[in-house]
This record gives structure tokens, C-alpha cells and sequence, in this order.
């Protein structure tokens, strides 16, 4: 039996969930509520295990962001699913960052959430129109594809230091600096923005939060 909690400041959209989730022979709703502080606070008190799935509005209206909300259920030991409009990127991109396993748009018909849940639940990856629209709509998610150590050489050799300094700083060999950024410019290209020479690695890394933003730039 699949133990969902639903997370939604809107009561129709849980009870539409639940009702879906009641006509399975595999699902239970263990939690409905409107924040993700009720739902800790339930667990608490009534020492449940963590719910396997947590379904959770991308936008509650209790001032928590996105990042807290998906991180303190990921850190308390449930997968997330994402259940939004899914028209604002950015946040869907923070949500995925956070840990959240992907998206399911508030327009899926009912059988896509539930088959979404089954996915999530059994451990495997959500890859859905959704979650890769928001994606690939957000430019920035580009920098999440980085390695630590591509980032790493990037922020150095974007704010200026030669390649073997970079290397030197890092403690590691120039053709390992020399490689990471190969594959820091082939992996620009892979996302449509391209970073051929140093000054566009710089923008690059700019606009992905890496290196700070010269004063006065756009």
C-alpha cells in the first residue's frame, strides 16, 4: 500500500486527489492539509512513518518558499512531487534543486497524477512533458547541470585567473582544469548558449549566479 500525503492550501484540489487515490487498490491517504509545518507537526504527534509520496502545491500561502518546504519533507525521508500550474519556471527549478522528484502540471487528467505517485513511489526518476518544459524554459537551470568542480574552474577562470592558476588554486592538474572547462563550454552549447571564448564563459557564469555581476551590466 502506497501512503500518500497531500500538501495543498486548496481544499477541492485535495479532495478531488484523495478521491482519486481512495478508487486504487494501492493507495491511502495518510495526510491532507495545507502546509508542510501541519504535516510535520502530524507526524509528530501521531509518530507515523513518513508518507512514501508527498504531493505538494508548488505555492502555498503560508509566507514558506518553495526551498524550504521541499527540503524539510526530502530531510524528513519522503519523495516530492511537484503538483502545479507549472508556469513559473524559476520556481519549479527551485523546487527540483531542493530535491523534489518532478512535476505534474494542475491540467494533467487524474490517471497521469496517480501514475506519477506509482512512479515516485517505486523509486524511479519523473521524466514527463512537464517537468522537462520547466526546464528547458529556464535558462539558468543550465548551472544545476555543472559538477561542483566544473563550477569550481568556471567562477576561477571566468573571474579572470590564467587556466594554471586555476589549477594551482584548485590543487588539481592543468589538464584536469583544461578538461573541466571543455566540458563546461560543451554542456553551454548542449542548452542552446554557447560560451566559445573566456568573456562568454564570463557571462556565462554571470548569469548563472557563479561570478558577481560587473557594475552597471545587464
Amino acid at each position: 500500500m502506497i501512503r500518500v500525503a497531500l500538501i495543498d492550501d486548496h481544499e477541492s484540489v485535495r479532495l478531488g486527489l484523495e478521491a482519486a487515490c481512495s478508487r486504487t487498490d494501492h493507495m491511502r491517504v495518510v495526510f491532507s492539509g495545507e502546509s508542510v509545518a501541519a504535516y510535520l507537526d502530524w507526524r509528530t504527534l501521531t509518530q507515523e512513518h513518513p508518507a512514501d509520496v508527498v504531493v505538494l502545491d508548488l505555492m502555498l500561502g503560508d509566507g514558506a518558499t518553495v526551498t524550504e518546504n521541499v527540503s524539510r519533507l526530502v530531510h524528513d525521508g519522503s519523495p516530492v512531487i511537484i503538483h502545479s500550474v507549472a508556469d513559473r519556471p524559476a520556481a519549479v527549478r527551485e523546487a527540483l534543486v531542493a530535491g523534489a522528484a518532478g512535476v505534474v502540471s494542475k491540467a494533467s487528467r487524474i490517471d497521469d497524477v496517480i501514475g506519477a505517485i506509482d512512479t515516485v513511489a517505486h523509486g524511479h526518476a519523473l521524466d514527463n512533458v512537464e517537468w522537462a518544459s520547466a526546464v528547458d524554459g529556464d535558462r539558468a537551470f543550465a548551472d544545476a547541470q555543472l559538477s561542483s568542480r566544473e563550477r569550481d574552474v568556471l567562477r576561477l577562470y571566468a573571474a579572470g585567473l590564467p587556466l594554471k592558476t586555476v589549477a594551482e588554486r584548485l590543487g588539481v592538474a592543468y589538464s584536469t582544469a583544461k578538461e573541466n572547462i571543455t566540458r563546461v563550454r560543451v554542456k553551454y552549447v548542449e542548452v542552446g548558449r554557447p560560451a566559445p571564448t573566456k568573456v562568454d564563459l564570463l557571462r556565462r557564469a554571470m548569469e548563472d549566479g557563479l561570478v558577481a555581476e560587473e557594475p552597471g551590466g545587464s
